[in-house]
């Protein structure tokens, strides 16, 4: 995630930002070549922006490397506080992600917290943390909580089989287990409708609109008001839209309603272009 607020009741649940702050895209059905994409998102509440996001991503034939980086600004800051950055980097398997390292670190409230993980298929092997003591509330993960999972970038690649509209509605319908390196939950995507957006930099056109429900696993406090009143929601959404020239689609924006008002994460600036292949330089391996 880029920002976040403490492990209490204050502000925004900070997995949401990690939903949508560290979102990253995957390159799938291209033979040669890749795709690069430059995103800026902000955040509001009520129409008052408190955040912003700066999304950079690289993808060849054979692997993707993801950074974003964000921190909390506007009048609405002194509210949530935070800042940080992320990175991912994998392999494409036949168009699918597959992640091999992520790192991040948040300073929010609470203090500094980093995280470096290394995946292999799908199994979480290495894992290193270094944050705040927790709650004593708190759900620990456990180790079958590493296992069938992807980080917080990856996961949020939306690949569509070859020869299928990748904004058709099977794209909703999905089920994104995710580790962050210290929380573990569901998203349940479900297909709404077909809409149409302008962004003010770059992408004009159809988009995906599914259903987003969360599903808190652990590294949560069980008492916690907030996670109760998100957990389990149906009026939450998700915006999808493609990238030119390869079968995968990325978020645009999240929309979720709250006792004060609707958070929204748009992107005002979502800019996808083909390339020559792009594959990741050894130099820049992320080191979890």
């Amino acid at each position: 995630m880029i920002m976040q607020v403490g492990r209490g009741h204050r502000g925004i649940p900070p997995l949401l930002f990690r939903v949508f702050a560290v979102l990253v895209c995957g390159a799938s059905g291209a033979a040669q070549g890749g795709t690069t994409l430059a995103a800026h998102y902000s955040i509001s509440m009520i129409d008052v922006p408190f955040g912003q996001i700066v999304w950079s991503v690289d993808i060849g034939e054979r692997a993707y490397r993801a950074s974003a980086r964000g921190k909390a600004s506007g009048p609405l800051s002194v509210l949530v506080k935070g800042e940080g950055s992320v990175v991912a980097q994998g392999a494409m398997d036949h168009g699918h992600p597959m992640p091999e390292a992520y790192t991040s670190s948040i300073t929010d409230d609470d203090g500094l917290a980093t995280v470096g993980m290394s995946f292999d298929h799908g199994t979480v092997n290495a894992l290193r943390v270094a944050a705040p003591p927790p709650p004593d509330d708190l759900t620990p993960a456990r180790e079958a909580d590493r296992h069938g999972v992807s980080d917080p970038l990856s996961a949020m690649l939306i690949p569509a089989p070859p020869g299928v509209d990748v904004l058709a509605p099977q794209s909703c319908n999905r089920v994104l287990a995710i580790f962050d390196g210290q929380r573990r939950y569901d998203l349940v995507l479900t297909y709404l409708r077909r809409d149409r957006l302008t962004v003010k930099r770059g992408y004009v056109g159809p988009v995906l609109v599914c259903r987003l429900t969360l599903q808190p696993i652990a590294g949560y406090r069980a008492k916690s008001l907030l996670i109760k009143y998100v957990a389990g929601r149906k009026d939450m959404e998700l915006w999808f839209a493609p990238l030119g020239g390869v079968q995968i689609m990325a978020p645009v924006r999240i929309m979720m309603p709250t006792i004060i008002g609707t958070l929204v994460i748009e992107a005002v600036q979502f800019e996808a272009a083909s390339t020559p292949d792009v594959p990741v330089d050894p130099s820049t391996t992320v080191k979890p």
